[in-house]
C-alpha cells in the first residue's frame, strides 16, 4: 500500500524543466539594466575618519584635499534592473533603484541605451514607473496573476547581479503572502538566487508572465543564501496602474485604528473564532461618518472575509476612493452592516480625534488593585502627570505587578483604562461591576480599552486575578 501510494504521489507531480533556454531566449529583450547617477555634496571634513577636535584633523583634510576630495560635490552611481510593460516604453522597477537620481539610464539587452524619466513612485510598496521614448516599439512582457502561484511552482528571476550584466537564475516559488515591514506587503518568496543590481527585475512564470518583482533578500553576507523576496504582481499592476493614470497612488481610506482579533480576544467578546479587525479607536473620517464605533470587530469589507488587519488594509488601500462599500461588524454580540464612502489615504488627516465624552464629576482620591494592577480614578492630579486632556475618562494604571498577566501583555504605569467589557469606566466600582458581569455571563476574560498617550488598544486579562 505504501509503494503504490508513492507512485500516485510521484504522478501527479511535475518534473523540472528539461531547459529554461527557450523561455529565457524568449523574455530576455524585455529585461533592462539601469544605471542611476546622483550629485553626492562634497564633505567639509574628515567626517567619520577621526574626531572633529583631534590632532590628525588637519592631516586627513590635507590628505582629502590632495586626492581631488575636498568639499566639492560627487558622482555617484548605482545599479539595477527593471523590465518594459509596455512598446511605447513604459517601464517597472524599484524605487530604491532610482530614489534620488539626477540621471537614469536604461540598457536594454540589445545593448542600446536610453535616457529614462520617472513617472511616479510608490515607496510604501518600493515600485517605480519610468518612461523612455523609443523610434519605434519596444519588446515587452504583461503581468501574470501572483495570486495562482504555488508553493513549489517553478520560477526565473532576471536581472543584472553585482553589475556583471544580464543574469538569469531559477528556482521555486518558497512561500507566499510574506510581508517584511510595509503596510502593504505581499511578497513571494523564492529560492531563484538574486543578489544585489537584480532589483526592480522580474520574477517569471513559466509561462513568461511576470508574477514579481525582485526587491530584497535575507543575508548575512549582502549575497543569495536562497531567501529573496519578489513584491506580488496583483500588488504591483493596481499601483502602475495609478502611477500611469495619475503619477501618484490614490488608496482608499477607512479612518481607523485596528488590532489583530487574538484568541483571549474573541472569548472576551464571545466570538465564534478568532477572525476580523478590532477597532480600537475612530477618529473623525469616513469610518466615523458612517458609523463604526470602537470596540467593533470588522469581518466582512466589500463583500470579502476580513481575516485580520493585514488583510483589512489591503482591502481597503486597493479600493478606489470615493467607493460606498457595506462593511460588517460585530458590535456587542450582534451583527451590523454599515455604508461607508472611502476617503483618499494620502490625503488622510495625521491629527488623532480625543475621546470627546463628557468629563465626570469629582472623584475622591482613591485605589484599588484589581487584575494585577494599583487602578486609581483620574484627578486633577493625575491628568497633569500623565499630560491628559479633560476630555480623557477612565482609571489610571498606578502600578502593575511584574508577575501579573497585565504586566505580560504590555500595561505599564501611566496607562488609562477607558472601557471594560465595551462599557466606558470612571470609577473603581465600573470596572468591579463590569467584571461581575462578565463572570455572570460565563467569560473567562475581559476586554479593556487602554490608552497610552493618545494610542488606543485593547487587552484581553483573565477574570479571577488578584
Amino acid at each position: 500500500m505504501v509503494i503504490i501510494l508513492s507512485l500516485s504521489v510521484m504522478a501527479h507531480a511535475r518534473g523540472a524543466p528539461e531547459s529554461f533556454a527557450d523561455l529565457a531566449e524568449s523574455i530576455s529583450p524585455s529585461v533592462v539594466n539601469i544605471t542611476t547617477s546622483t550629485t553626492v555634496a562634497g564633505r567639509t571634513g574628515p567626517q567619520g575618519i577621526v574626531p572633529e577636535g583631534s590632532p590628525f584633523e588637519d592631516f586627513f583634510r590635507e590628505f582629502q584635499d590632495r586626492n581631488g576630495e575636498g568639499n566639492r560635490p560627487r558622482r555617484s552611481s548605482a545599479l539595477g534592473s527593471g523590465f518594459v510593460i509596455s512598446e511605447d516604453g513604459f517601464i517597472v522597477t524599484n524605487n530604491h533603484v532610482i530614489e534620488g537620481a539626477d540621471e537614469i539610464e536604461i540598457e536594454f539587452f540589445s545593448g542600446r541605451t536610453l535616457s529614462a524619466t520617472v513617472v511616479g513612485t510608490d515607496p510604501k510598496t518600493d515600485i517605480a514607473l519610468l518612461k523612455v521614448e523609443a523610434d519605434g516599439p519596444l519588446p515587452f512582457v504583461g503581468f501574470g496573476d501572483s495570486d495562482t502561484a504555488r508553493v513549489g511552482d517553478w520560477v526565473m528571476a532576471m536581472g543584472n547581479p553585482l553589475g556583471q550584466g544580464f543574469s538569469v537564475s531559477a528556482g521555486i516559488v518558497s512561500a507566499r503572502n510574506r510581508a517584511l515591514s510595509g503596510t502593504y506587503d505581499d511578497y513571494i518568496q523564492t529560492d531563484a538566487a538574486i543578489n544585489r543590481g537584480n532589483s526592480g527585475g522580474p520574477l517569471f512564470n513559466m509561462d513568461g508572465q511576470v508574477i514579481g518583482v525582485n526587491t530584497a533578500i535575507l543575508s548575512p553576507n549582502g549575497g543569495s543564501i536562497g531567501i529573496g523576496f519578489s513584491m506580488a504582481s496583483n500588488v504591483v499592476t493596481k499601483v502602475v496602474d495609478q502611477l500611469k493614470e495619475f503619477g501618484e497612488t490614490r488608496r482608499g481610506w477607512l479612518g481607523v485604528r485596528i488590532q489583530d482579533v487574538t484568541p483571549d480576544v474573541a472569548e472576551a467578546l464571545g466570538l465564534e473564532e478568532p477572525r476580523g479587525a478590532l477597532v480600537s479607536d475612530v477618529p473623525d473620517g469616513p469610518a466615523k461618518d458612517g458609523g463604526i464605533e470602537a470596540g467593533d470587530v470588522i469581518l466582512d469589507f466589500d463583500g470579502r472575509a476580513v481575516d485580520d488587519t493585514r488583510g483589512l488594509v489591503r482591502q481597503v488601500g486597493n479600493a478606489p476612493v470615493g467607493k460606498t462599500v457595506r462593511i460588517v461588524v460585530n458590535r456587542n454580540g450582534e451583527s451590523k452592516t454599515l455604508k461607508v464612502t472611502l476617503g483618499r489615504r494620502e490625503e488622510a488627516e495625521t491629527t488623532d480625534a480625543g475621546d470627546t465624552a463628557a468629563p465626570a464629576g469629582p472623584e475622591a482620591p482613591q485605589q484599588m488593585d484589581l487584575l494585577g494592577m494599583t487602578l486609581s480614578p483620574l484627578t486633577d492630579t493625575l491628568r497633569e502627570e500623565l499630560n491628559l486632556g479633560d476630555g480623557i475618562e477612565g482609571l489610571a494604571v498606578i502600578e502593575v505587578s511584574e508577575a501579573a498577566e497585565a504586566f505580560e501583555k504590555g500595561l505599564r504605569k501611566g496607562d488609562v483604562i477607558t472601557e471594560a467589557g465595551q462599557s466606558p469606566v470612571r470609577a473603581l466600582s465600573d470596572l468591579q461591576d463590569r467584571l461581575t458581569e462578565a463572570e455572570e455571563a460565563g467569560r473567562k476574560s475581559i476586554l479593556l480599552l487602554v490608552r497610552r498617550g493618545t494610542d488606543p488598544r485593547f487587552v484581553a486579562l483573565t477574570i479571577g486575578q488578584d
